[in-house]
């Protein structure tokens, strides 16, 4: 019996201690600091819309482009309808979340998820795609457009530490500007660039959300925009 209640008191502290080492994000909420929206103490409303994408950077990978000596990765994002809010974060490396069924996944997640030494010092950008309303045009002139750009983030003391101890995870929000044509979250292609904010490699797992305070039906996440297409199709 004694012997019986030692290994069930150290399956416990097992237990305790990988829960302890879990990785944890809060709810992802919207921008407190907007009059328009309500408050409660220092908690934000979380967002009524969540979609997760799981990913990974193989180290060396070639970036989508590279500017100022630093490579960029892009995320495609199509939202059909229109938003009062977007929220996007991100974490690197992933230790411990999983992609559920409505989760968007890298074709290199499987390859790359046990992979817990290698991560970024993340840095995201939200931008639109001008001329893109409709999923016809998006292959016909998504690589020749301009973008528009909504805004970027590097650190943010929201999100867990990294495994270097610092807080370089990022999280960005928009709030939707209707007087402005440029600034407003309207139906469209968007897209999330990442990349590390000094000169250095993008390597490693991340895990990428985007929410916003409505739903938002059919929106998809892919690397590229030929996979983009693809699952909208696959979506109707």
């Amino acid at each position: 019996m004694k012997n019986i209640a030692r290994i069930v008191a150290l399956m416990l502290v097992v237990a305790f201690c990988f829960n302890a080492n879990a990785q944890k994000l809060k709810k992802f909420g919207m921008d407190f600091k907007k009059k328009h929206y309500p408050v409660i103490g220092d908690v934000r409303i979380p967002y009524t819309d969540v979609i997760d994408y799981f990913g990974y950077v193989k180290p060396g990978e070639p970036g989508d482009e590279t500017k100022n000596g630093k490579k960029y990765y892009y995320l495609y994002v199509w939202i059909p309808v229109v938003a009062p809010e977007i929220g996007i974060r991100m974490v690197s490396p992933v230790t411990s979340l999983t992609p559920g069924k409505a989760s968007f996944v890298s074709p290199a997640w499987e390859g790359g998820k046990a992979d817990k030494k290698n991560f970024f010092d993340t840095w995201i950008s939200f931008e639109r795609a001008e001329g893109i309303f409709k999923k016809e045009d998006i292959l016909a002139k998504g690589k020749s457009c301009n973008w528009n750009s909504y805004g970027q983030n590097d650190d943010s003391s929201e999100l867990p530490k990294q495994p270097s101890g610092n807080k370089y995870n990022s999280v960005l929000r928009i709030t939707s500007e209707i007087s402005n044509p440029l600034k407003a979250l309207v139906v469209g292609l968007y897209r999330i660039g990442f990349t590390t904010y000094k000169v250095g490699e993008v390597q490693g797992s991340f895990y990428a959300q985007v929410g916003a305070p409505v739903k938002l039906p059919g929106v998809v996440i892919a690397k590229d925009l030929e996979s983009l297409v693809k699952m909208m199709d696959q979506k109707k």
